[in-house]
């Protein structure tokens, strides 16, 4: 193992009783259940078992070095994907993310990679093939999840921000390239210090998978595999511009929109 241990014995105890107000409108309470080494190919870790009291799924913590206490300690949030992080499918980046977070936490005195059981970005694994399903005919994946009734991600953050409280961590530097994340621990009262790109670059089954997570989810990266900064994702209007040539922009992008609804519409008729 690295150079400090959690204290075991007492996050078991502390977590054997407990049950608290929770977290989010959905009051999330989890708890730690067990823990046992873990050495990996990345790196020796602890892994750490939650269980919560909203759905029953059962999440997971790699935790290297003692994280209890300390601040700025870097967190990867990773989200289960069945067909990339086990089966090696090229449609996602997901086991290319999961490799490089464990591989540089490894190299880390201390740092978290939790393992969220939100399949298909929180839709499921059976919908998720449903949507791939639809890429298949052209739809982007928002698109995709929009056509099956789903917000473009369903993901939650509630159950993530309660494991890092679990585990008594004070503050976090956030390994993401998506700023949903950040936002989202931070209004549950978890600090983010820092963020520390994930760049991934693209092979030629996910390039537009990865367009599609930096144009239209607002991801702070790029097809060619490189970090995007956010002044990148704003609006293309510049000084000197006039109203007309504004409005000419405007009328652009709701005619993409439509465009790609109509995509949608069509690919739906196929199915």
């Amino acid at each position: 193992m690295s150079g400090t241990h959690l204290p075991i014995s007492e996050l078991l105890a502390e977590n054997r009783f407990h049950d608290c107000a929770g977290l989010g409108d959905d009051h999330v309470c989890v708890r730690i259940v067990s823990i046992a080494d873990l050495p990996t190919r990345f790196g020796d870790f602890h892994i750490v078992a939650f269980a919560n009291n909203r759905d029953g799924k059962e999440h997971a913590a790699l935790v290297r070095g003692d994280v209890t206490n300390a601040a700025d300690v870097p967190v990867r949030l990773h989200s289960e994907c069945l067909t990339g992080d086990a089966l090696g499918s090229l449609r996602c980046d997901c086991r290319d993310q999961l490799e490089t977070a464990l591989h540089m936490l490894g190299q880390m005195e201390r740092g978290i990679l939790l393992y969220m059981r939100q399949e298909g970005r929180g839709i499921g694994f059976l919908n998720k093939i449903r949507a791939y399903a639809l890429q298949d005919y052209g739809y982007d994946t928002v698109d995709a999840n929009l056509a099956l009734g789903f917000r473009d991600d369903e993901r939650e953050y509630s159950v993530a921000a309660h494991m890092l409280m679990s585990l008594k961590v004070r503050s976090v530097q956030l390994l993401t390239n998506n700023p949903r994340k950040i936002n989202a621990l931070t209004a549950l009262g978890v600090p983010v210090t820092d963020r520390i790109p994930l760049i991934i670059p693209p092979n030629p089954y996910n390039r537009f998978y990865l367009e599609t997570k930096a144009q239209r989810s607002g991801h702070l990266l790029d097809p060619q595999g490189k970090e995007r900064l956010p002044e990148q994702d704003e609006t293309p209007i510049v000084a000197g511009m006039t109203s007309a040539q504004i409005a000419e922009v405007a009328e652009a992008q709701q005619a993409a929109a439509a465009e790609a609804q109509q995509a949608v519409d069509a690919a739906g008729g196929m199915a």
